[in-house]
């Protein structure tokens, strides 16, 4: 008999309209089961992250160009929305390198000409929820499949370089312009390297050497020296906290932003933000949708492949319709409370995982946790250096560049490695969006040159066996009077020519065959076009005396035959449920 506790917290007995509202807000699926063991763990990861998120969220804001203050609360009300609408329970949504690099692309050219960069990032914002929520409304979430994972590791690559190199000023301490450009900024950073300031490099230098020794040594250490593992986690992972601590705690006491020239965030307002009303400027709207396009589809692969990579190893499920809705309502949520869009992080959410994070709880309490800094501590922050912030931007950046990715696929799929390459390449010369268009393309441009030139295969018996394999890679048996094909994909237009000249050649190296069986184990798809060729082929060669027959052919393909009459031109006595039944009517 089940107990008292788990028939009343079951969802199902609230009645099918509280099951539709909780599938539509899966924190009422998480929420009325959640168990009290799970607490210890949700707390340390909410503070865990928290401690990332601060200095991180102000950093990736000034690499944004915007003020650090828009940063952190971009990291309060979107963290609650997507604890209440996503459907992953360890996904931490926030500012992220990334879109903080899309986001300064997109908005610089209107900010030049002299509109409020925060305005701007605010209607970004808030179309770059509308798209993503859109999306999940209408369930799209399959379109961003067509962002192969060649061109993401290509544009995370050089995406990282070029987030890299522009931090790289800060560390110095000189002032060149801003550019999306690697290679511009490389050239400006040759340039102002005479005027590096000297405790600047030594302040970024310093962060460096600490945050690195924290996320690669400090593990290894705390492990050897016997520190229990739930110690571990958060020790190795407050390295920003305490660069942040030390930094601002030096430039206050010694005023080296006064006496030594060093670069600080300066004041930041004290409170959480006012409501924020984003504009709707026909001009910006225009010029920002290809930058909202972009991070909608990026942020949202991002996204869903941190979240599907973490909930596999707890035999969760993800809905990714869900989760453009949860990451639209939270963008949406930044939009109008003073931030700029945001998504899942990588680095952050495996943080969040391995610290024990079990429901959105753990993202509710980071939420607290940052607007309890954003409410009583941002003004300790005004003598933060800026290369702090930058050594922490180029630390986080460093787990970006996936450089053996190349290799593999070059190996697998020359194709794919090439798609890499451009997209890698593009982003670099020519910027993010054109470079996000270049990958894509190049891969629709491979995806339909494969497709066009399908795989086909001439088969015969395995020894005894109902299998039946290609001729030129096994030792099979074939009928004089039978030519059994595979057809290895599915047939659309760009591929039937191709299918009639290899049907026609195996015809001719056949003369003395009767019948030609087409197995269709592999077609998932057969459009008019197809059908139509086909048909023509058919009747071609009945008048030639071979008689046409199918095998394998699948459900969903098979109603396609139904529904365009093909079954009745071709006969139904001649599709066959395998190829086994096939060869022994007609051989």
């Amino acid at each position: 008999m089940p107990s008292p506790l788990s028939s009343t917290s079951s969802v199902p007995k609230r009645g099918p309209s509280f099951a539709r509202l909780s599938r539509y807000v899966p924190l009422l699926t998480w929420l009325p089961q959640y168990r009290r063991e799970d607490l210890v763990g949700d707390t340390m990861a909410g503070i865990i992250v928290a401690i990332m998120l601060v200095p991180q969220a102000m950093a990736y804001a000034l690499l944004a160009g915007l003020p650090p203050q828009v940063g952190l609360y971009a990291s309060i009300l979107p963290l609650m929305l997507y604890a209440a609408l996503g459907t992953s329970r360890t996904l931490a949504v926030g500012p992220v390198a990334m879109i903080s690099l899309m986001v300064a692309s997109g908005i610089a050219p209107l900010a030049e000409s002299g509109a409020n960069a925060i305005a701007i990032a605010l209607t970004l914002a808030l179309m770059v929820g509308l798209i993503q929520t859109l999306m999940g409304v209408i369930r799209l979430g399959f379109v961003v499949n067509f962002l192969s994972h060649a061109v993401i590791v290509g544009f995370t690559n050089a995406a990282a370089l070029v987030i890299g190199v522009s931090q790289v000023k800060h560390v110095l301490g000189v002032q060149i312009p801003r550019s999306e450009n690697f290679f511009a900024t490389l050239h400006a950073l040759r340039q102002g390297l005479p005027d590096t300031n000297g405790p600047t490099l030594t302040l970024g230098l310093g962060s460096l050497v600490v945050l690195l020794g924290f996320s690669h040594l400090l593990p290894g250490w705390l492990e050897r020296w016997g520190v229990p593992p739930g110690l571990r986690i958060p020790l190795s992972r407050s390295g920003p906290l305490l660069v942040v601590i030390v930094t601002t705690g030096m430039a206050y006491l010694w005023g080296l932003d006064r006496t030594a020239g060093v670069a600080v965030v300066g004041s930041i307002p004290q409170g959480l933000s006012p409501l924020t009303v984003p504009s709707l400027n026909g001009e910006w709207v225009t010029q920002l949708l290809p930058t909202a396009l972009t991070i909608s589809f990026v942020g949202f692969m991002e996204s869903v492949a941190v979240a599907k990579s973490l909930a596999s190893k707890r035999r969760q499920r993800i809905d990714p319709n869900q989760e453009l809705i949860g990451l639209g309502v939270a963008n949406i949520g930044a939009a109008f409370t003073g931030g700029y869009p945001v998504t899942g992080g990588f680095s952050r959410s495996v943080v969040n995982f391995t610290a024990g994070a079990n429901t959105g709880l753990a993202s509710l309490i980071t939420a607290v946790l940052v607007a309890f800094v954003v409410l009583f501590f941002t003004p300790l922050f005004a003598f933060l250096p800026q290369a702090t912030l930058a050594a922490v931007i180029l630390v986080a950046v460093v787990n970006l560049l996936d450089f053996r990715t190349l290799g593999r696929l070059w190996r697998i799929d020359r194709g794919e490695a090439l798609a890499l390459g451009i997209t890698f390449l593009a982003v670099l010369f020519l910027g993010i969006e054109p470079g996000i268009l270049a990958g894509f393309g190049v891969s629709v441009l491979f995806f339909l040159g494969r497709t066009s030139r399908p795989h086909f295969a001439e088969v015969g018996r395995l020894g005894d066996s109902e299998h039946f394999r290609n001729v030129v890679r096994h030792p099979v048996t074939t009928s004089s009077r039978v030519i059994a094909i595979r057809i290895d994909e599915s047939l659309y237009f760009a591929n039937t020519r191709q299918l009639e000249d290899y049907l026609m050649g195996a015809i001719a190296r056949h003369p003395e065959a009767e019948f030609l069986l087409l197995i269709w184990s592999a077609v998932n798809h057969v459009d008019a076009s197809a059908l139509e060729t086909l048909e023509t082929l058919i009747s071609g060669l009945r008048e030639a005396g071979i008689q046409v027959y199918l095998s394998d052919v699948k459900g969903p393909v098979m109603d396609q035959l139904e529904l365009a009459h093909f079954v009745d031109f071709l006969g139904r006595d001649r599709i066959f449920l395998s190829a086994h039944e096939a060869m022994a009517t007609l051989g």
